[in-house]
């Protein structure tokens, strides 16, 4: 059989090249612990390569299944021959039938960095793909089809980076899961070795409703949305729900902006890449330090006159707060009192009817209470934060002033 007409591999492709990573043995066996499909059923394993999940679910519930692999490297397919292989792009194929139980590792990423997306495949995809939005990831792409091809009451198992959780480009694929069916998320953690990828093991009931979570391997339950529509899916930490209830929202203090990215940074005719009169280096997260911003080291190798930073951002003529956008699970902020260009991170400009105890402000983000409220929600879903997690992120209310709220109350 061959491969489709829009499915395009380099000769030499290897499998990390197109999103494949080994699944470790502990995942292969926890998934097939929470799988299940009547008997005489269809189980179909997407990116099947040497099929390790059809080989564990066979070896755990018996032969009297249907067995069904896809994968789009011919020298990647490998099944026994109790197995059917099929040699195709598992997003294009059309089987024609519904699955009983579909379970595996699809591939993250645009095929990885050696093996681009042609033009035609990605628009094929954006086509075929009511989730696809924005920087979107094929894992996502992967979940959809999965679960349209899942008979009624049909189950899927996938263990794909816990980016979808939390991330905006997933704000579809959480909204259709909640649709179509019942969702169970295990949050593994890193258990891939040398990836720096959190992993979460996804488990999709077809029919039914609402989302429940679980730690790990324990199978430990923390926290069930029987109504959920596709929210955030975030960590039931009781003192970090308590502060988001009892603080101000910083999404009602600040107007939340993200800065110039390097490409828009570099194709601005004023950009130099060398210091001269009236410039100023671009200040990036290098420069970002817990309550102050290094303003002489020129990280960026980039520099733009001082006069004309509003060319570039209009609110880079501002003095503004900064927050790191990646920071590895913690919030750094310092206050831009120079108002300088920068390339990446968050700018919060205050709103007006709004007064903050500033001093008090960047004590609190860059504090101790600040990091544990972080990681207490997100643990370590994703490396950054978000423009949804700085919105919802609480300020204490005794350093904030405005007509709606009154004076800061003393502590």
């Amino acid at each position: 059989m061959g491969l489709p007409p829009l499915l395009s591999l380099p000769a030499n492709a290897a499998p990390r090249s197109l999103g494949r990573v080994e699944t470790p043995p502990e995942v292969v066996d926890f998934m097939v612990s929470l799988a299940e499909a009547p008997r005489g059923g269809k189980v179909l394993e997407p990116a099947c390569a040497h099929g390790p999940f059809l080989r564990a679910f066979r070896e755990a519930h018996g032969t009297a299944y249907r067995f069904v692999g896809v994968e789009i490297d011919p020298k990647a397919l490998d099944l026994p021959p109790w197995a059917e292989g099929i040699l195709a792009d598992f997003l294009l194929w059309e089987p024609g039938e519904a699955f009983d139980l579909i379970l595996g590792n699809p591939p993250y990423g645009a095929l990885g960095a050696g093996a681009r997306l042609p033009v035609s495949q990605r628009q094929a995809y954006r086509q075929r793909f009511a989730t696809w939005q924005g920087r979107y990831n094929l894992y996502g792409a992967f979940l959809e089809k999965g679960v349209r091809l899942l008979r009624p009451g049909g189950t899927l198992l996938y263990v794909v980076p816990a980016s979808w959780m939390v991330l905006a480009e997933f704000a579809r694929l959480r909204a259709f899961l909640a649709r179509e069916g019942e969702t169970e998320v295990h949050y593994l953690g890193q258990v891939f070795p040398d990836r720096k990828v959190r992993a979460s093991v996804v488990r999709f009931r077809k029919g039914g409703r609402g989302l429940r979570l679980f730690e790990g391997f324990s199978k430990r339950f923390l926290w069930e949305a029987p109504l959920w529509q596709g929210e955030m899916v975030r960590f039931p930490d009781p003192e970090a729900l308590r502060r988001e209830e009892e603080g101000v929202a910083l999404g009602e203090l600040f107007h939340i902006h993200f800065a110039a990215r390097s490409p828009e940074v570099r194709a601005h005719p004023l950009t130099k890449t060398a210091p001269g009169p009236g410039l100023v280096p671009v200040l990036t997260g290098r420069n970002l330090r817990p309550g102050e911003v290094d303003y002489e080291t020129p990280h960026s190798g980039l520099y733009f006159p001082k006069a004309h930073v509003a060319s570039l951002k209009p609110f880079y003529a501002l003095p503004r707060l900064v927050v790191a956008h990646t920071r590895h699970y913690r919030v750094v902020a310092a206050w831009d009192e120079r108002a300088y260009p920068w390339r990446e991170e968050f700018h919060l400009l205050p709103k007006e009817e709004v007064k903050v105890n500033l001093p008090g402000l960047l004590a609190y983000l860059n504090g101790p209470e600040a990091q544990a409220h972080y990681r207490g929600l997100y643990r370590e879903v994703v490396p950054h934060l978000t423009r949804a997690m700085l919105e919802r992120f609480p300020v204490p209310r005794e350093l904030v002033y405005s007509a709606a709220l009154g004076p800061p109350s003393p502590k």
